[in-house]
């Protein structure tokens, strides 16, 4: 068994020849939360990590053996529910509202512009469709957002927060919260259920 206890974030500083080369290891976000497992790359070879505790590794990570060989990680495909906002009846907004309510719960979320992905939770599923959110079971990569439940492993695609420092966040918790209270959608759709959201859009439940 090949050991590995070294992990290079996105492959930083690697020439993209060497990343090209490498074998590569196709791991779930269950395993790749642990600092010490076995695995088998590309190549056949067996792996065993082990990293300093509390690393979280992501796609397009790479590993370095003790024999100097680098394994590029891949986030395995897994089961996964994808939230998009109804666009008949919703607006993107209310993607803003899911992750409130979802990061309130400690709900490992993964965030892009067009969609929301949590893992399987069939009561976060229907509170969400309470929401008029259209929710899909689907097969896909899982890249939460780092945070506390991350154990404190480098941050996903740091990319993502460079140009939001530069201001409090204070306003964003209170604009979710005070939409959440007087929630209100077009007269239009009242009482009648659609294929594209999967649920009822009457007020009868809504205040």
């Amino acid at each position: 068994m090949l050991h590995i206890s070294k992990c290079i974030p996105q492959g930083q500083g690697l020439a993209p020849v060497l990343l090209k080369r490498a074998a590569t290891l196709e791991l779930d976000w269950d395993t790749r939360q642990k600092s010490r497992f076995a695995a088998t790359d590309s190549t056949g070879r067996a792996l065993g990590i082990f990293l300093p505790r509390g690393t979280v590794v992501r796609g397009g990570d790479v590993l370095v053996a003790e024999d100097g060989s680098l394994v590029r990680v891949v986030a395995a495909p897994q089961a996964v529910l994808r939230i998009t906002h109804c666009s008949e009846h919703g607006t993107p907004f209310d993607l803003t509202r899911a992750a409130y309510h979802l990061g309130n719960r400690h709900v490992p979320i993964e965030l892009t512009p067009a969609h929301l992905q949590i893992e399987p939770d069939h009561v976060l599923a229907d509170m969400l469709r309470a929401m008029h959110l259209t929710v899909v079971a689907t097969q896909a990569p899982f890249e939460p957002e780092g945070g506390a439940y991350t154990g404190g492993g480098h941050h996903h695609h740091g990319h993502r927060h460079d140009h939001d420092h530069g201001h409090s966040h204070g306003h964003d918790h209170g604009e979710a919260h005070a939409h959440a209270a007087g929630h209100s959608h077009a007269p239009g759709h009242d009482s009648h259920a659609h294929a594209d959201c999967g649920h009822d859009h009457g007020h009868h439940h809504h205040r």
